[in-house]
């Protein structure tokens, strides 16, 4: 009984262990594997910022970029730099992309359009911890076209938003505002600078305001899917063979610091 007794109980110390373990540094979207997931710290804003552009502007140059880099889908010929900062404030998320490029080419002229199928950056996020509940995707193509959506998943509730609350998003690109077809193939580094009102993305999500350890969920992309130079590019691994975006299981994570 005595042996009996002390196996019983090492077991069950052994399963509290192994469940204290499993709580350290667990992903909020409950994924075990920790090293496919990025995270990064977005730093609060002090004082004022210009929408311009600008990636090497004061208010960047002391903030951290994070990068594009995972290759989802076929390797391409040519792998474009894509980084990107973030800050925030009580009232806005500051996004600003950095891309150096070729084969460059944009067709979609016009907001709400396939801006994915041009040259492209995304940002994919849920303003919280529960991907049940949703994303939001800002798609933009190189020179200012944007999708502007919130679902699920892959075509599932789809939710355009209203062209007047895309209005009310700041945007600031270094490419002209014109189509780019042919295609130009000379490499060339272009920039992509936005401001999201936090009280507009509440139209369409709720939100955890972000604050001192509040974290959302994300992805950035990169992709060009159109070009001579197909390609797909992720902050945080998506672990499928063929290029799909809207995998919100494999968000990384945002924290929000001083």
């Amino acid at each position: 009984m005595t042996r009996k007794l002390i196996t019983i109980s090492s077991i069950l110390y052994l399963l509290a262990i192994f469940s204290s373990c499993d709580n350290i540094d667990k992903h909020p979207t409950g994924k075990d594997n920790q090293k496919m997931y990025k995270s990064y710290q977005i730093n609060k804003l002090s004082g004022p910022i210009s929408i311009n552009g600008n990636f090497d502007k004061p208010q960047w140059q002391k903030v951290k970029p994070l990068y594009i880099n995972e290759i989802i889908g076929p390797e391409p010929k040519f792998q474009p730099k894509a980084q990107v900062k973030l800050l925030y404030d009580d009232k806005n998320l500051y996004v600003c992309f950095k891309v150096e490029d070729r084969y460059i080419r944009a067709i979609t002229t016009s907001n709400y359009g396939p801006v994915w199928e041009d040259t492209c950056v995304e940002f994919f996020f849920t303003p919280g911890q529960n991907i049940k509940n949703g994303y939001l995707n800002f798609e933009t193509n190189c020179i200012g076209m944007v999708m502007f959506r919130h679902q699920t998943g892959r075509e599932e509730n789809v939710i355009l938003t209203d062209p007047a609350d895309l209005a009310q998003v700041e945007m600031a690109h270094s490419l002209p505002k014109k189509a780019i077809d042919p295609e130009n193939p000379e490499p060339i580094t272009w920039t992509m600078e936005y401001r999201l009102p936090l009280k507009m993305l509440e139209k369409y999500h709720k939100i955890t305001k972000p604050a001192p350890g509040v974290i959302w969920l994300a992805n950035f992309y990169k992709c060009g899917s159109n070009a001579s130079n197909p390609h797909w590019m992720t902050w945080s691994r998506i672990d499928k063979e063929r290029p799909d975006f809207h995998r919100p299981e494999y968000f990384g994570t945002l924290e929000f610091v001083d």
